[in-house]
């Protein structure tokens, strides 16, 4: 059981980290759709010197070995910020578990000194969530691998160093031995950006596409064994939806943050917004959504941790029920500031059009309605 008073102690850092850091840049960058390279960096030293970047790695791969309950608790205060801002405390891809050990050199060392960057491509434009759907091929070389095919709306593919690729290497296997993961240096033969995608949301947050064109990948370059790709994703996927729920609880407590001094020194047909019944009945459902979305994804957190098996289903609960809570309380809340809730004046509207992102995010509603109903039917 993890330790109360420790949990509070790493929320309260957080929290003051997200006050003090990054929320005086959350308009600018909004407004921008771009973070300078050079605050972000100076961010990421901060972080680190607080012990908070690449807070999800264990310790053996130089990160601070933090439970999931620890993890969640900074996702859900890096929730409070915008989506490029949070990226100041360096999650990292958990398949990084997975490097040897010439890898945790070159390339997770630089990553968790925050020299160096990654990203993770497994989206095409025929196939997300559906695996079997993926079209990038990997053929075997001398001495690697030629990689050809297509992803798209992969997290800083434009700007990383590495980007880890999802691609299929035995057509014939069964799903399980079907792929293989390679990490692509920037800059390699073959591979192009081929465009950045315009977003309703999480503006500064980049997700481009690209291609691969016979780009060859050394041997030293396949991230855990060949075939085995399908493990490097699985073994983080629940995990990372566990922590898209705790940014959900962020974006939904920093809403309604917003909306309690405003319906209190508001007033309309002579009273405080805070004494009309609508307004409290609309503060009521959000708070009591927002404690239940915080339950469903402490248990699925502790399910984790405790390696439970039932922490797949709790994952997916979790996720489903705080982004979609995320999404309902945004959209009360801007309902509650009406006109200028719509205005960009006010960060209210920003939180609304993140919020939305996270319902399609790591494994649709819909992928995890499907979990759901997959473990309740047998």
């Amino acid at each position: 059981m993890e330790d109360p008073e420790a949990l509070d102690q790493l929320r309260r850092t957080v929290r003051g980290f997200v006050t003090r850091h990054l929320a005086p840049l959350e308009a600018e960058v909004d407004a921008a759709d771009a973070v300078d390279p050079a605050v972000m960096a100076r961010l990421r030293r901060e972080a680190m010197a607080l012990g908070l970047y690449g807070y999800n790695l264990p310790a053996e791969l130089g990160g601070p070995g933090l439970s999931m309950v620890a993890q969640t608790v900074i996702a859900e205060e890096s929730g409070r910020t915008s989506m490029p801002l949070a990226e100041a405390f360096g999650r990292l891809p958990g398949s990084l578990r997975f490097a040897d050990a010439a890898q945790r050199e070159w390339l997770v060392g630089p990553l968790m000194r925050a020299e160096t960057t990654i990203a993770y491509a497994l989206t095409e434009p025929d196939a997300g969530s559906d695996l079997g759907g993926l079209r990038t091929r990997a053929r075997r070389a001398a001495g690697g691998w030629v990689v050809s095919g297509s992803k798209q709306f992969v997290s800083h593919a434009d700007s990383a160093d590495h980007i880890l690729v999802l691609a299929v290497s035995d057509p014939e296997a069964r799903l399980t031995r079907r792929f293989t993961t390679l990490v692509v240096p920037r800059g390699a033969p073959g591979l192009a950006i081929t465009r950045r995608f315009r977003k309703l949301g999480w503006r500064g947050y980049h997700l481009s596409a690209f291609t691969l064109d016979d780009c060859f990948v050394p041997d030293t370059h396949v991230l855990g064994e060949p075939g085995r790709g399908f493990e490097t994703i699985m073994a983080t996927v629940n995990a990372d939806r566990v922590m898209v729920a705790g940014r959900c609880l962020g974006i939904a407590r920093a809403a309604l943050d917003l909306a309690l001094p405003w319906v209190r020194a508001r007033r309309t047909f002579g009273r405080p917004l805070a004494e009309h019944q609508a307004i409290q009945f609309a503060l009521a459902d959000s708070d009591v959504e927002l404690e239940a979305a915080r339950l469903l994804t402490e248990k699925a957190a502790r399910l984790g941790d405790a390696g439970d098996p039932g922490f797949r289903v709790a994952a997916s609960r979790a996720k489903l029920y705080a982004s979609e809570m995320a999404g309902r309380v945004t959209d009360r809340v801007l309902q509650v500031f009406g006109g200028a809730g719509f205005t960009c004046d006010l960060p209210v509207e920003r939180l609304w059009r993140d919020a939305r992102g996270f319902r399609i995010g790591e494994g649709t509603s819909e992928m995890q309605r499907i979990q759901i109903a997959r473990a309740l039917l047998g």
